[in-house]
């Protein structure tokens, strides 16, 4: 029989990356027993960091050093560290844009559902009260919730997201016609008044601008991140500035830019064309301190396979847009890690792991 605190000293000499610290001091392993069969159960900071194999692969050869019988190492869930308004969130990040028509609804259902397809447990809140279009994206058109017995309203769940919106409650062509403090009311009750259950990640798709959700929002409940959304254009990046000094104004860290729209990917020839002109997006994140997450292109399929309510994840998970996706969510989750640990994770920074500035596409022609 193997001693579990020689099992720990050996697990312990395994790091989990993104934190910095090794896996039994920051309390992602557990030792079990399945009968005569010894367990490893290893809960990571994220069930999207894309180094998660890679130290389940450590783990066993950790044990297999100091075992004389197999020792099986599962993934387990991620603990939930909320915040003391959501306990049972472990990170809510809003998505937002400075200026409508960029695509900001349509990267936030996208990378919800990526994290989901990741194994993580996701939630999201369509925010946009007065133009909500998550419905439809996530193929939800015409759902209409039910209210638990502690009259909570109970998320629908597509692509194994649990989404809330405004546009449950409203016919599709009906006008949102309110005014400021209804919109911080109902807003409020779409994050507290949801039976969200457990979650790793609650993604709010907020509206574009810089208006009265937002506030209410983050009086409500304190935001971990925020992701800004924009296209290449110098003048979109103007209202970027806006959105990122009102979250700064709030105590809202800003994770980074995402640029949409970057390119198009022409099916036909492999060409890639900068419709919007060159891009100075990057140039114009270092200059005023924003992290610059990466370029999502134009695809074809992006705008039938939405009206179908298939994120193009979903749709065509082998395209270019949603390899980006998914460099884009590792990377993210990687970025929120550590800033949830605090300043002492910076140390470690992952050599080699996989984010979405690895993945280059064809030279612009």
């Amino acid at each position: 029989m193997i001693d579990n605190e020689v099992l720990r000293n050996a697990l312990a000499t395994v790091t989990e990356p993104a934190l910095g610290r090794d896996v039994v001091s920051a309390n992602l392993v557990e030792i079990a027993r399945d009968g005569e069969q010894v367990v490893v159960r290893y809960a990571p900071p994220s069930a999207a960091l894309p180094h998660n194999g890679a130290v389940m692969e450590l783990l066993r050869t950790a044990a297999a050093t100091v075992a004389n019988q197999p020792v099986r190492v599962e993934l387990a869930p991620s603990a939930i560290a909320g915040s003391p308004s959501s306990p049972r969130i472990g990170c809510l990040l809003g998505v937002g844009a400075g200026k409508g028509g960029v695509g900001k609804s349509t990267v936030a259902s996208n990378l919800a559902v990526t994290l989901a397809k990741a194994g993580c447990r996701v939630g999201l809140l369509d925010a946009d009260i007065y133009g909500p279009s998550v419905p439809i994206l996530m193929g939800l058109r015409g759902a209409k919730p039910a209210v638990n017995a502690a009259r909570q309203i109970v998320p629908a769940v597509a692509h194994g997201v649990k989404t809330v919106s405004i546009g449950f409650m409203v016919q599709e062509d009906m006008a949102v016609a309110w005014r400021g403090p209804m919109v911080g009311k109902a807003v409020t009750q779409l994050l507290s008044d949801v039976d969200w259950g457990d979650l790793d990640y609650l993604l709010v798709d907020l509206p574009p601008g810089t208006g009265d959700v937002v506030l209410s929002l983050c009086q409500a409940a304190a935001l971990d991140g925020a992701v800004v959304v924009s296209t290449p254009q110098d003048v979109a990046f103007a209202d970027v500035l806006r959105a990122v000094r009102m979250f700064s104004m709030l105590k809202v860290d800003v994770v980074g830019l995402v640029e949409n729209m970057a390119y198009f990917l022409c099916p036909d020839n492999g060409k890639t064309y900068e419709i919007f002109g060159p891009s100075n997006s990057e140039r114009h994140c270092s200059s005023h301190d924003v992290p610059f997450l990466g370029r999502l292109p134009i695809e074809l399929q992006v705008s039938p396979s939405a009206d179908a309510g298939l994120p193009i994840v979903v749709a065509e998970p082998n395209s270019d847009l949603a390899v980006r996706y998914r460099a884009l969510a590792a990377d993210l989750a990687l970025r929120v890690v550590r800033r949830k640990a605090g300043a002492a994770a910076q140390a470690s920074l992952g050599q080699g792991f996989f984010t979405v500035h690895d993945y280059t596409p064809p030279a612009a022609s």
